[in-house]
């Protein structure tokens, strides 16, 4: 004989809160970086510079990217209280983060084009006026990489938007829960497990800018000082090489997320060892077992359970993970065998 208990909840607490500093750190670099972009952009033109129009033009794309990052910002905090948001805004965070990552692979393959080019059809390269506008983008990408650096660490822990509601569902709620959420959050170990990818990928752009930089000075000085002409596009394509991964580790962390693709979590093999149990205690086993990331520190979760125990209720599932401060939302579905 079967019976079935089914129940849901979810924490009627927002578990995505904005991140404002991020957003007006973004937002700053957007601009910073707009016009640096501009001026290098000018100088490589006007001096032959492969190394610093190549800075220019990844520079300008890098505009482009933080822009989108920061447009994520504002878009997950605006719709994050319209409920055709099952799990909140959060992702569209990640969505932008993942194009960013796109955008770089775009700038790495022009990088290489344009430098090739120029190995064969070398031209006359004004070296000193090129190091002077080298030396300032680098110090531009260094205060663009202090700004996004301060909002990395006096940001929330969890930099996402999502509802305040409970979806409508039934739920029990344990005090201290939300308290060890709150711990969780602050950790600083939580912090570097679960990083801003929006955010991360706006501070890989501005590395990247510095790394393309410190490569163009270094193509002007070798260029310059020891009549090293081909130090300039060489410095490119080993500019777009390190673009190129990073882009690629960008892409792998939200490319994960916006698939789903957390079943290799730890938490996974914790909410099993929370729930199962063996004959002596009732024998109860997941026979199918859903988590997916619904914000930085928060996680969804939808399992079915086949049990002998004709005690176990929803509620007593939901009371043995209640210590699991991650998830967010729990969906519990139960078999009963008599």
């Amino acid at each position: 004989m079967h019976t079935h208990d089914l129940s849901s909840w979810a924490h009627s607490h927002s578990f995505n809160p904005p991140n404002a500093a991020a957003e007006r750190g973004t937002r700053w670099v957007v601009v910073i970086t707009g016009t640096m972009m501009v001026i290098e952009i000018i100088a490589g033109w006007r001096f032959n510079s492969m190394a610093l129009l190549a800075d220019g033009w990844h520079m300008s794309s890098h505009a482009i990217a933080i822009g989108l990052s920061a447009y994520a910002y504002a878009a997950a905090r605006r719709l994050a209280a319209d409920p055709r948001y099952a799990f909140g805004t959060w992702k569209i965070e990640i969505l932008g983060g993942f194009a960013s990552a796109i955008l770089l692979l775009c700038v790495g393959a022009m990088m290489v084009f344009g430098s090739v080019e120029r190995m064969l059809s070398p031209q006359i390269i004004h070296y000193r006026a090129a190091l002077v506008v080298a030396v300032v983008g680098l110090l531009v990408n260094v205060l663009c990489a202090g700004i996004l650096g301060h909002a990395r660490q006096h940001g929330p822990a969890d930099a996402s938007h999502g509802h305040g509601h409970d979806h409508g569902h039934p739920h029990a709620h344990d005090p201290s829960h939300a308290t060890r959420r709150a711990h969780a959050a602050r950790s600083p170990d939580a912090r570097d497990a679960h990083p801003d990818l929006n955010l991360k990928s706006a501070y890989v752009h501005v590395l990247a800018d510095a790394a393309t930089s410190l490569l163009a000075i270094a193509a002007l000085v070798g260029g310059g000082w020891y009549g090293w002409p081909w130090l300039d596009p060489a410095m490119g394509v080993i500019g777009a090489i390190l673009i190129a991964l990073w882009a690629r580790s960008v892409l792998t962390a939200t490319g994960k997320i916006l698939l789903d693709r957390e079943m290799d979590h730890p938490v996974v093999d914790a909410i099993r060892a929370a729930v199962e149990t063996d004959a002596a205690q009732g024998a109860t086993r997941v026979v199918d077992l859903h988590v997916w990331r619904v914000g930085k520190h928060a996680y969804a979760c939808a399992l079915s359970l086949v049990t002998h125990d004709a005690q176990l209720t929803a509620t007593t599932v939901r009371a043995r993970l209640a210590a699991h401060a991650e998830i967010a939302h729990l969906t519990v579905e139960i078999h009963q065998c008599t």
